[in-house]
């Protein structure tokens, strides 16, 4: 059983590195664990550079064993230095609440909860550590960590040239802290994390050997990256979410319709549950047919995000916007408008654009469309009506509604 599962991981490009596989697949041979999975809550969502362990862990639960899905509302007070050279800006305890709250949201989009054996749990770190003062923290665990080895930790050094702070250097001990409380509380031997946080990770296996005299493992995803090799994620402004409040179900759907022809079959891979034989065979699409592999990505990536109605919901709408129709399905934007507006400004307001120099370049270079008119002109006025179609270059199809 664990040969086949540790197959269809590697077959599909989840695993980076394990800290030790042949004890890994005797593990998870011998019965079901439990398995941990973190993740700070710097947004009120997660995005897809946060699936590749996410479904991972999907895989984990498929094959009957039990997610631990911790989020760390301790940790995020002190923010992770790995991949940074800054660090993090602090959040207020309205924002992490909220954001705690979204990510929970997430999970439950691709993992069952509940009571059941294998069914998936949240936890949060700041439940356990915020019964400890400063001077508890230090007496119980700060011989169990030596400058040296925090030294030696990748994060670690990238960040000192930039002034690392003595508030983020501790973030490997209360993760490393996270491991041993979840191996001592729910017998947790195996924690999944990103390529990138793997020095914090083995720290846990090295304090649950020095308290526990026992072992414990780390199995580590690589990170996702486009094609041009730059990290997808929030920090990197490229940020596709999860949560449908953040990205419509129909723009998560175009995500994966837009993939890049060389990146196709890696997607298939990660983001969906065709099967791998079905995958070869889609991978070897070329043309119009790759247009169709593409299509079925996107539905099947949607489908586990958000359900069957609203992957379906989404290729509709394409569908009839590609087609030069309009859909009921389509995104949406509500925006009171009394008054006629100029372009730039409404580009702005309906949030197609962060920046009216993003706008202004985009209506210069003639990638915006009004009710299918091509508008060129920076000084355009748009006038109020029930509804405006607004088209951002080819791909992207907005429906403001005047409410």
């Amino acid at each position: 059983m664990a040969d086949s599962l540790l197959q269809e991981l590697e077959q599909r490009g989840f695993i980076n590195q394990c800290s030790n596989m042949d004890a890994v697949k005797d593990l998870l041979n011998d019965d079901k664990i439990a398995v941990y999975l973190g993740s700070d809550p710097t947004a009120d969502s997660l995005h897809v550079g946060h699936l590749v362990p996410i479904m991972m862990m999907r895989w984990l639960q498929k094959y009957g064993h039990k997610p631990i899905m911790l989020v760390g509302g301790a940790t995020g007070r002190i923010g992770d230095p790995s991949g940074r050279d800054t660090g993090r800006p602090m959040m207020s305890e309205e924002v992490l609440a909220k954001n705690v709250a979204g990510l929970k949201k997430s999970y439950s989009k691709f993992l069952k909860f509940g009571d059941g054996q294998s069914d998936a749990i949240t936890v949060d770190n700041y439940d356990w550590m915020k019964t400890y003062s400063h001077l508890d923290f230090l007496a119980q665990y700060g011989l169990d960590f030596t400058i040296p080895r925090m030294l030696s930790m990748e994060s670690v050094k990238k960040r000192l040239e930039n002034g690392m702070s003595f508030l983020e250097f501790n973030y490997m001990t209360f993760q490393a802290v996270d491991f041993l409380t979840l191996y001592k509380k729910y017998n947790c031997m195996l924690q999944l994390c990103g390529a990138d946080q793997w020095g914090n990770a083995v720290m846990g296996i090295e304090l649950i050997r020095k308290k526990c005299g026992k072992e414990a493992y780390v199995l580590s995803t690589a990170l996702l990256t486009d094609s041009n090799g730059n990290k997808i994620g929030k920090s990197a402004g490229n940020a596709v979410w999860v949560n449908e409040d953040k990205t419509s179900p129909y723009e998560y759907y175009q995500y994966f319709r837009n993939t890049p022809d060389d990146l196709v079959e890696k997607f298939l891979k990660i983001f969906t549950e065709i099967p791998l034989e079905e995958i070869a065979e889609l991978s070897k699409k070329q043309g119009a047919e790759l247009n169709e592999v593409k299509k079925r990505l996107a539905f099947a990536a949607t489908e586990i995000a958000h359900g069957t109605d609203a992957a379906r919901a989404a290729e509709d709408a394409a569908t009839a916007l590609f087609a030069g129709g309009v859909s009921a399905n389509a995104p949406s934007f509500d925006l009171k408008m009394d008054a006629p507006m100029g372009i730039i400004d409404f580009l702005v307001a309906v949030k197609l654009f962060d920046s009216k120099s993003e706008a202004r370049r985009m209506v210069e270079q003639g990638g915006i469309q009004i009710d299918g008119e091509k508008i060129t002109d920076k000084d355009y006025v748009v006038n109020p009506r029930d509804s405006i179609m607004v088209q951002r270059g080819k791909k992207v199809f907005l429906k403001v509604n005047n409410k």
